[in-house]
């Protein structure tokens, strides 16, 4: 009889190559598009493909209301330390993110997508999502 080896589920995070202030991370691509969308330079093909994606995802993505472990008074408004993920089940948000990537990348505006099983210590999660605060050796 052969073992069955089980593989851990691999998250994405896509980022751009700005640094996220006072933090050893960069910014998310989510972060990246709403900052090209206020752009006065984007062409009207652009920006109307950018507010789609950004509205789908306003609509199919929820916020998360936790971005760090702690559950201390004040928490929330510390330097938050979590970072997103999508979940590989994210089917139509990984596509989503993708096309909204290529979009980013159209415009000069460079993303890196990071794959990673060990992605922290989970503060968040939803169907689509994880938020972790990173291991020392998570991909940031």
């Amino acid at each position: 009889m052969t073992p069955v080896i089980m593989q851990a589920a691999m998250y994405l995070r896509f980022v751009h190559t700005a640094p996220v202030d006072g933090l050893d991370v960069r910014q998310g691509f989510l972060a990246a598009a709403y900052v090209l969308s206020r752009s006065t330079g984007l062409d009207e093909w652009s920006h109307r493909e950018l507010v789609g994606h950004l509205n789908w995802f306003e609509d199919n993505l929820a916020l998360p209301d936790r971005f760090n472990r702690s559950k201390s008074k004040g928490a929330w408004h510390r330097e938050t330390k979590g970072l997103s993920w999508f979940k590989p089940e994210a089917v139509d948000h990984i596509d989503r993110a993708f096309a909204l990537v290529g979009l980013l990348t159209l415009n000069d505006i460079p993303i890196d997508t990071l794959r990673s099983n060990r992605i922290g210590y989970v503060v968040y999660e939803d169907d689509y999502q994880i938020v972790a605060e990173p291991f020392a050796d998570t991909p940031r």
